[in-house]
């Protein structure tokens, strides 16, 4: 184990040592996360470069999020099995390779791939971090630490959006990829020097064959999906296809993980009432948040005409907004009960959506701006307090595979709403335009940027974002049926649980 020692429990301060460990995974945490949010701002423009359509430039982003929920339950047994620091290093290697060669990416295929490699990496980046620093804070001064991680988690949806919106417009989309080259090499050498060393020891066997079940699985139903707008319907052989090959996958693991005894995902888990329904609470909240946050920024480029830049700089309100109520939301929803938080987060964001499924190509920024904080306000005060129901009223020695199952579910419903809100949005371009599914937004773009017709299309395009918008509502509505039956009260500590224990990981937020 380590050979930093935690300093004596009477201490709750965090050391100079434990502060240099922080150092080290905030900046590998930073990476990760801004990363994924760089992204989005540059869509439209990687929409543009590669001659593509929104539905298939959104796997750049569903491709990523289904190799982060394929890697996550790796990262326990990996640690246990090759030591931390060693996969820690391992996950920023992956990382800077994915980033290097998705920055020299020639065709929207080749950059898709890079990215799930970058994705494997990322995906580790912040379990393993998370397990160095709790082992060396100790068990008592899990609070701080969950504290300082916090940072890199509210401070990405602010500054990522900014970042990639200069580099895409100053520099070049290449670079927001490049820009993590430097910052790994740095995370490498200070990973190097500073995190403490650890033994091996033996682990649990890996369910490998599950997870070759589920990422391919999930992956083919999302492929199939999205190729209905392009075939037309369900009939064409490349929708229909590969979803059904997805589902046969995703049902031959359902039914093997109930037989073998150490699953990739344990659905015994869903046995217990608080879990099941948070599960199916977030599933809809991530479906319809994370596919709305994949086009707000590609509406303030395509339909609005602003630059990148300012597309990042007007995502802004939404990160102060979640900045100002996820700690407090977290810390409230341990005292009396995560339905009292979670419902007036969900209306929150609710009514904030509801201006979106209004917009038009002149609706006034103010309101846009204030909207965005709304959301922002809402979702601080809803993802944590969902977390935290799902995990209050497990035992201990469920905690590691609930956290694991509560960040698989997220990245994979956040793949799902990406994937869906962005074929909705594909189509409804291609019908304004009367072009195939594929040309709609390059004729949406066209007609935007050609000043005579410049007018009419913008209120097209945008038209076409508010019907996508009101997807993304009633997905969220549907959220609050679940978010009822959430726990009212304090839930009594499980049996095996101390008071104060911190348990878990909270989920890796990557938008």
């Amino acid at each position: 184990m380590s050979t930093q020692s935690p300093a004596a429990p009477g201490g709750d301060k965090l050391d100079a040592g434990v502060l240099k460990i922080a150092g080290v995974v905030i900046l590998g945490a930073i990476m990760a996360i801004l990363d994924t949010t760089v992204v989005n701002v540059a869509l439209q423009k990687l929409t543009i470069e590669f001659q593509t359509s929104f539905d298939t430039i959104q796997w750049i982003a569903t491709g990523y999020m289904l190799a982060l929920a394929t890697v996550i339950p790796i990262t326990g047994w990996a640690s246990d099995r090759f030591g931390t620091k060693r996969l820690y290093m391992t996950a920023i290697g992956l990382f800077l390779i994915g980033s290097m060669l998705a920055g020299m990416a020639w065709d929207v295929e080749s950059l898709i791939v890079f990215r799930v490699l970058q994705g494997f990496g990322g995906g580790m980046l912040m379990p393993a971090g998370m397990t160095i620093l709790t082992r060396a804070a100790g068990p008592h001064r899990i609070g701080r630490v969950m504290g300082v991680l916090g940072v890199p988690m509210l401070l990405g949806p602010i500054g990522g959006p900014i970042l990639g919106g200069w580099l895409v417009d100053a520099v070049s989309w290449r670079w927001i990829f490049y820009i993590n080259v430097p910052i790994g090499l740095i995370t490498m050498a200070m990973a190097w020097r500073l995190l403490p060393k650890d033994r091996p020891e033996p682990s649990e066997r890996f369910d490998f064959l599950g997870m070759l079940m589920v990422s391919p699985g999930l992956a083919a139903l999302i492929f199939g999906v999205s190729n209905i707008p392009a075939a037309g319907g369900v009939g064409a052989v490349d929708v229909w296809l590969p979803a059904l090959a997805g589902i046969a996958l995703l049902v031959a693991f359902v039914v093997r993980a109930n037989r073998v005894t150490n699953p990739l995902l344990d659905l015994k888990l869903f046995k217990n009432r608080s879990f099941s329904v948070a599960m199916v609470t977030m599933t809809f909240f991530c479906v319809a948040f994370f596919g709305a946050m994949l086009l707000l920024p590609t509406y303030f480029v395509l339909a609005r005409g602003e630059s990148a830049m300012n597309a990042g700089l007007l995502l802004a309100p939404q990160g102060v907004g979640a900045m100002l109520t996820m700690p407090i939301a977290g810390r409230f929803a341990d005292k009396i009960g995560a339905r009292k938080i979670v419902l007036p987060g969900l209306v929150l964001m609710l009514a904030g959506l509801i201006a979106f499924t209004q917009i038009t190509a002149a609706t006034p920024y103010w309101l846009l701006l204030s909207a965005l904080f709304v959301m922002g306000l809402g979702m601080g005060a809803t993802m944590m307090p969902i977390t935290s129901a799902a995990l209050q009223t497990l035992k201990s020695e469920d905690m590691a595979k609930a956290s694991t199952a509560t960040n698989i579910l997220q990245q994979t419903a956040g793949a799902i709403g990406s994937a869906v809100l962005s074929i909705i949005l594909a189509a409804l371009l291609a019908g304004k335009f009367g072009v195939p599914t594929a040309q709609g937004q390059l004729a949406a773009t066209a007609a935007v940027m050609n000043p005579a017709t410049r007018e009419a299309a913008s209120g097209l395009t945008a038209d076409a974002f508010s019907t996508t918008f009101l997807w993304s509502m009633i997905l969220l509505a549907l959220c609050l049926i679940p978010a009822a039956f959430l726990p009212k009260t304090k839930p009594a500590l499980p049996e095996g649980a101390a008071d104060g224990e911190a348990a878990a990981a909270p989920p890796i937020m990557t938008h």
